[in-house]
């Protein structure tokens, strides 16, 4: 593919296309060989246990605003302290996984993770749970960044954003079994309870992820200076591509944070006044991001970046327009396009950053990753505040807005990727 039909340089393009005939690169998994079924399952698992996590408390907020007495604003900061202590660690995280290893990092930060997640159940007060969630948060930095290092190091570039839409999904699937199982144990036996089965889940994930993830063959350690690290970062953000990629991911994590935040309170009032269980069964649509995570290299394929990028925005604003009437099955079906072009956007622009980077991979996998959650932070309670000024239509507006951003982006990279391509016209012309 061109790079006038990817919006990347000739010179990250050419980089791709060189490991099909290196020795090194052939080594690496592919889908069918030998270790990528069990580094499948393995990142599945560890994308299950970060999102169940990380947002345990989401589906909850009803039920920790009565029993806190804190408004919908005020208990949304229980999933904003979580995905803002992981915005605030990641590149720190990256910088560790680059010399002491993927797969150390990833370990260490779920077992840090999944011990905080067994003490939230026990939180005395909303604040005593901020500050836990906000710990639980930044233990879970060392993941996403580190897995996308060790995805772009170990296996071969053509299967690159399958083998990211597959842990994209695990996230999915953790965030959707997160919310289910709190949803129906808390209508029976409150959240706390609901927030400790979570944790339990997720200690179950850690051992399996620790036992089936392969040794890297490929990583080469990096350095700790922060010299260094800088000037990796600075060569990132100069990157008009990576930079345009960072903002499109946090926008559309501002309209599924914002969303999901709410939802809850949204379904419980009138003119539905569904049940806890209920509330939580909402989020199976979860599977449909599972589905569209995992093909998001045939839509690429078939529509390039920018089209897939297009057409998810698309999908994304249809499905907030419809969950603004007053029907259930519309505003279901709301969901289910939200979360399909949610998905499928966050896997086709995380694995473009990933193939984009040239060097410090899990620096711009972390950068990237930062920008990603703190749109999260900026949707839950941007999102929060909407809806507790003007309902549900001021929640909805916050993500429409987002999704207007992302496309202007991805218009701005197809003028970009334009011009590039004339002065390369001109160039050989010449």
């Amino acid at each position: 593919m061109s790079p006038a039909s990817t919006g990347a340089s000739t010179t990250v393009d050419a980089v791709s296309a060189v490991p099909a005939s290196d020795s090194a690169a052939d080594s690496r998994m592919t889908p069918g060989g030998p270790g990528y079924r069990r580094m499948s399952l393995a990142l599945f698992l560890a994308g299950v246990a970060t999102f169940a996590l990380l947002y345990s408390t989401q589906a909850l907020l009803p039920l920790i605003s009565g029993e806190f007495g804190v408004a919908a604003s005020e208990a949304s900061w229980t999933v904003a302290a979580a995905t803002g202590g992981l915005a605030l660690f990641v590149l720190p995280m990256s910088a560790l996984s680059e010399r002491y290893g993927r797969r150390t990092v990833m370990t260490a930060s779920l077992a840090v993770a999944v011990s905080v997640g067994l003490l939230v159940p026990f939180a005395p007060s909303i604040g005593a749970l901020v500050v836990l969630r906000a710990v639980q948060g930044a233990a879970l930095a060392g993941l996403p960044a580190s897995a996308q290092a060790y995805l772009a190091e170990e296996v071969r570039p053509r299967a690159l954003v399958t083998a990211i839409g597959l842990f994209v999904a695990g996230n999915s699937v953790g965030g959707m079994s997160g919310r289910v199982i709190t949803g129906w144990v808390a209508q029976e036996w409150g959240w706390r309870i609901a927030v400790g089965v979570i944790g339990v889940l997720a200690v179950a994930c850690a051992i399996a992820f620790r036992l089936l993830l392969p040794t890297p063959k490929h990583f080469k350690a990096g350095s700790l200076r922060p010299r260094v690290l800088l000037g990796t970062v600075r060569d990132h953000l100069g990157n008009p591509l990576l930079r345009r990629l960072y903002a499109i991911g946090a926008l559309f994590m501002t309209v599924f944070g914002g969303v999901y935040t709410v939802i809850g309170y949204r379904l419980t009032g009138a003119p539905f006044g569904l049940p806890q269980g209920i509330i939580g069964s909402i989020f199976l649509v979860y599977l449909v991001g599972t589905v569209s995570a995992s093909t998001a290299g045939r839509l690429v394929g078939r529509l390039g970046r920018r089209g897939a990028l297009y057409l998810a925005g698309g999908t994304t604003a249809t499905g907030l327009l419809l969950s603004l009437a007053p029907a259930l099955p519309l505003v279901l079906l709301g969901l289910v396009l939200i979360t399909a072009g949610f998905f499928a956007g966050h896997a086709v622009a995380s694995s473009a950053v990933s193939k984009t980077a040239v060097h410090g991979r899990a620096q711009a996998s972390a950068l990237y990753q930062s920008t990603y959650y703190v749109g999260s932070s900026v949707g839950s309670t941007a999102g929060a505040m909407a809806f507790h000024a003007d309902g549900w239509g001021g929640t909805v507006g916050v993500g429409l807005l987002a999704v207007v951003g992302v496309v202007t982006i991805t218009v701005l990279g197809t003028r970009a990727a334009r011009v590039e391509a004339r002065r390369a016209l001109v160039a050989g012309a010449h």
